[in-house]
């Protein structure tokens, strides 16, 4: 039986690092470090030799970097999962989006403290749930090819087939009894993590510019991350994308990403509905939090507000769900086919909170379906 552990293949220049890297690594219990690299080209070498499931990948190295090696490694056709490990800043940021637009599973930030036990309790943080995600389809992985070499080939198919059929027909569950009438839509908002950059990039750009309503998204990421995101999304939308920035009013048409480290809130004002910023502790390990932000979309908005939660890693989002859904919301869940993590719409779908369950291609344009 193939072993659940993930062999991991530290690449940094920087000998400390390497070393810091493999000693954090060394504290998971599904995590090997099976060799460690100084540039990528180096790492490719050893690819072949040393078959890692994970890389942790340098944004800035000598001779081949991050996104060269990423371009490699996906030219080559290895089967390996990429996480870039970036540097806190606006420059490292921006990279690490390119690197998640090409192919890279995932990013950590590299602390910045001053506390070597801070910065090493922030990287085992952010390196457990891409180890128990990386472990999590390795052991899949291994299950279902052991399955097709113990059944016969017909067997094989006839499974594969009652599962593609299953995809196209996901289970819808019920709406509460007790949930008031939905009303027209007037404000999206959008809870997301693991595997959220490349998701957003695939419905954002493809809302049309007259959407009538503001879209507010709570995507985890730290500081710096979340601005490189809206820069990014923005190059490719007919909407307007930016990271908030608080007290702003809501505008039709206009996208809103919390920024990380902070919580973000609805309010309603004389005036109208504003973004509220504050320094509220995390929930479910995360600031800015999408069962936050659903809460005051819930007490805001009540029925005319439409929830989405999309790929990602946990719970975070189900109970600011419920709270909308009491009030008559609709709520669009990603399919598992297409998430990189099934765990946030997983649990939405489980509570019951869910309208439809669609993979990514069609958020988009469930989404505009359901503002008109």
């Amino acid at each position: 039986m193939t072993s659940r552990k993930v062999r991991v293949l530290v690449v940094d220049d920087t000998v400390l690092y390497r070393k810091v890297l493999s000693d954090v690594l060394a504290l998971l219990p599904d995590a090997e470090v099976v060799g460690t690299a100084g540039n990528g080209k180096i790492a490719l070498a050893k690819i072949e030799q040393l078959k890692p499931d994970l890389l942790t990948l340098d944004v800035e190295m000598p001779e081949m970097d991050g996104l060269a090696t990423l371009h490699e490694l996906q030219r080559r056709k290895y089967d390996v999962a990429v996480v870039m490990v970036s540097a806190h800043t606006s420059e490292g940021a921006a990279v690490t989006m390119k690197a998640l637009e090409r192919g890279a599973f995932d990013f950590i930030a590299k602390p910045d403290g001053t506390s070597l036990e801070k910065n090493r309790d922030s990287l085992l943080r952010q390196l457990r749930p891409v180890i128990q995600t990386v472990s999590t389809r390795k052991l899949l992985r291994s299950t279902f090819a052991t399955s097709i070499t113990a059944n016969s080939m017909r067997s094989a198919v006839a499974t594969a087939e009652a599962a593609v059929l299953e995809t196209r027909k996901p289970p819808e569950p019920p709406r509460p009894a007790s949930a008031p009438p939905q009303g027209r839509v007037a404000i999206v908002a959008i809870g997301i993590s693991t595997g959220g950059p490349n998701a957003l990039a695939e419905v954002i750009p493809r809302l049309p510019a007259n959407l009538r309503v503001p879209v507010v998204i709570v995507q985890h990421m730290p500081p710096v991350f979340t601005k490189a995101l809206a820069e990014s999304l923005n190059q490719k939308s007919l909407l307007n994308v930016i990271e908030a920035q608080g007290d702003e009013r809501l505008e039709a048409g206009k996208v809103y990403i919390a920024p990380g480290a902070k919580q973000m809130k609805v309010v309603k004002r004389a005036a109208g509905e504003y973004l509220q910023l504050t320094d509220d502790p995390p929930e479910n390990h995360c600031r800015p939090a999408a069962d936050y932000l659903f809460r005051s979309v819930a007490a805001v908005y009540g029925n005319r507000a439409l929830g989405v939660i999309m790929t990602g890693m946990g719970s975070d989002g189900v109970k600011g769900l419920q709270l909308m859904k009491e009030q008559g919301a609709q709520v669009i869940a990603q399919d598992e086919a297409t998430c990189v993590v099934f765990g946030m719409p997983m649990e939405a779908i489980k509570a019951g909170v869910t309208d439809v369950v669609i993979p990514l291609p069609r958020i988009s344009s469930e989404i505009t379906n359901r503002v008109k």
